[in-house]
């Protein structure tokens, strides 16, 4: 199985790719960055792209989105929102199976404690797939805790599946 994990941001979307058979494996990480000089709708257009080139490359089984936290800076997650909003359409038309994950879920899934901090997610992340030092950026390594903890939440899915 094969999830693709989003961080979603609009000059900053950080991915990771975790690769689950008899072990659980990073099989990559990184951002899809949008430059400040690039207007609004040029940025959405760079995310679906990137979007568009993970999907095309890796083929997920399913695509894991960290749900939107609202802060107080209205600007920052009304954009931070479109910038999802393409994300989810650019999924969905792949023909991708998509989950949503909030902040506290995903902290509950990954260290059984929903007020962790991004240092403990991070040890965890880096613990989980074995990996010698944490992913940097921290955007990257938010996105792998986010296609973690699909893994986590739906482990006993196919256990219950009806036909």
């Amino acid at each position: 199985m094969i999830i693709l994990g989003i961080d979603p941001g609009l000059a900053i979307v950080g991915y990771g790719v975790v690769t689950k058979d008899n072990t659980c494996k990073c099989t990559d990480y990184g951002i899809i960055s949008t430059p400040k000089d690039v207007d609004f709708p040029g940025r959405l257009v760079m995310i679906a792209d990137g979007m568009e080139n993970l999907i095309h490359k890796y083929k997920p089984d399913a695509v894991a989105v960290e749900e939107l936290f609202f802060n107080t800076n209205v600007k920052t997650a009304i954009n931070v929102a479109h910038a999802r909003g393409v994300i989810l359409a650019t999924a969905l038309k792949a023909g991708c199976a998509l989950y949503e994950y909030t902040p506290l879920q995903i902290k509950q899934g990954l260290t059984g404690y929903g007020r962790a901090d991004k240092n403990q997610i991070q040890q965890m992340v880096t613990m989980l797939l074995s990996l010698k030092k944490i992913p940097k950026p921290d955007d990257a390594a938010d996105a792998l805790a986010v296609a973690l903890c699909h893994l986590q939440t739906n482990r006993f899915s196919s256990m219950f599946k009806i036909n």
